[in-house]
């Protein structure tokens, strides 16, 4: 059924619901590649877990901007209409071109790279198991979605809370252990380039969180209830994030970590031998798994949100009645993202090139997002009965800066890769040439 024979997204999502997608999406692979990187750059143990906290805070004021945009304005298309609102249709449908051919299906396959990774150890498929593996887990994650967002989200739903009790096991068992003590680490400078780099790692790791957008359209009462769900679902996921790591350190130590090119598996090596490095990948590829599904769920909005806006896009912008999902969307992101895992297995780049692929370009088009809150208090009342976030025009601006931050990061050490999703990214300009279905100041549903 098309939107104009009556079906559009429902607001059947809970704060719990949304809040679990968060938390699904974000603490997935990174924390257990990461954390590596991150002590390389870090001068001794209180820098680590200091780089650590702040990102936690960049996170925690990113998630409540995000919360007054999508409780002013819940629309399925979450970025894309605040973009279209604040900065009108050619930049919102540049935007919807960048997540649905570069971030999106980028972020899918690089997760679907790391679960094939920890699966292919696990069960060996040859050379391109890894890959098989990424493809098997889009197709069945893209029809699970095509079902419903019933069966989504409480397939995200059980998994995540079966993750998050094994990560608070491994984490107690971790304090726990009476394996050897670490040796010291090494003293070392910490530069500010150095800092950069930390930061862009630690809020790969954190990433994800804003997906909450794209389901505001679904929240119940989203005018209230957005801020609940986001800012829960970003602090568990600070509190987790940062009990593993201690962890890391309590068990490796500093030098340990930043030696390690897998410290999830050599932390549990330490603490439980062969069976609990083995335990740990099972973990790691459920919790990858989570982050797919998640993606999977938000960036198929992304897709409708395009076609219903785009008069020859329009078969993608249908919303499937029965199941209440964009059934077409689904397909074609799956599509995309399965067509990168083979790009990926052809040319043997994987997982790296997926993320140099898509940072540039996410963290400019986030940039753009923060600076809308600057665009929409200007125009609305200041008596707008919607959540508002603290301390403005501050946090946003504290926001803005570290998008900056990270997409010259990114742009800097990301490689050839990065070149690649800004030719993506301009390859979609002649969508800024096709005609609208509706004026472009209409984005809600």
């Amino acid at each position: 059924m098309s939107e104009a024979s009556g079906a559009v997204p429902r607001a059947t999502l809970t704060p719990a619901d949304v809040a679990i997608m968060v938390i699904g999406i974000v603490l997935g692979f990174g924390i257990f590649a990461t954390p590596a990187l991150v002590a390389r750059y870090s001068s001794d143990e209180a820098a680590f877990v200091s780089l650590w906290l702040l990102g936690g805070l960049v996170t925690l004021i990113g998630a409540v901007c995000y919360a007054e945009l999508g409780s002013a304005r819940p629309d399925a298309g979450g970025e894309y209409a605040f973009l279209n609102e604040a900065y009108g249709r050619k930049v919102a449908l540049l935007f919807a071109w960048a997540r649905c051919a570069v971030i999106q299906p980028g972020a899918i396959a690089a997760a679907a790279f790391v679960m094939g990774d920890y699966a292919n150890t696990a069960l060996p498929l040859g050379p391109y198991g890894p890959s098989l593996y990424a493809l098997v887990a889009i197709a069945v994650f893209t029809l699970v979605n095509r079902v419903g967002i019933t069966p989504g989200k409480l397939t995200q739903r059980f998994v995540e809370v079966v993750v998050v009790l094994a990560l608070i096991a491994i984490v107690v068992s971790a304090f726990a252990t009476t394996a050897p003590a670490p040796g010291p680490s090494t003293p070392q400078e910490t530069s500010v380039a150095g800092i950069g780099l930390a930061m862009m790692y630690i809020l790969l790791t954190y990433g994800g969180w804003n997906e909450a957008a794209y389901l505001s359209g679904e929240l119940q009462d989203a005018q209230h209830n957005m801020a609940r769900a986001l800012v829960l679902g970003v602090l568990v996921v600070i509190a987790v994030t940062l009990a593993i790591n201690l962890a890391f350190l309590h068990v490796l130590g500093l030098e340990g970590v930043r030696d390690s090119d897998a410290v999830g598996a050599d932390m549990m090596r330490a603490v439980a031998g062969d069976a609990g490095a083995t335990i740990l990948s099972v973990v790691v590829i459920l919790s990858t798994l989570t982050t797919l599904n998640g993606l999977m769920i938000t960036g198929a909005r992304s897709y409708y949100a395009l076609g219903r806006d785009v008069a020859a896009l329009r078969s993608i912008g249908t919303w499937k009645e029965r199941g209440s999902t964009p059934a077409n969307a689904l397909v074609l992101q799956g599509a995309v993202s399965a067509a990168l895992v083979v790009f990926g297995a052809v040319t043997r780049v994987g997982f790296r090139a997926m993320v140099a692929y898509t940072a540039p370009v996410f963290w400019f088009f986030m940039f753009l997002v923060a600076l809308s809150l600057y665009v929409f208090r200007r125009r609305e009342p200041a008596a707008t009965p919607h959540y508002r976030v603290p301390l403005y025009p501050v946090t946003p601006a504290l926001f803005a800066l570290s998008c900056l931050w990270v997409l010259w990061s990114s742009l800097f050490h990301a490689g050839w890769g990065a070149v690649l999703g800004v030719v993506v990214l301009l390859a979609g300009t002649p969508l800024l040439l096709l005609e609208p279905t509706r004026p472009s100041g209409l984005t809600g549903d």
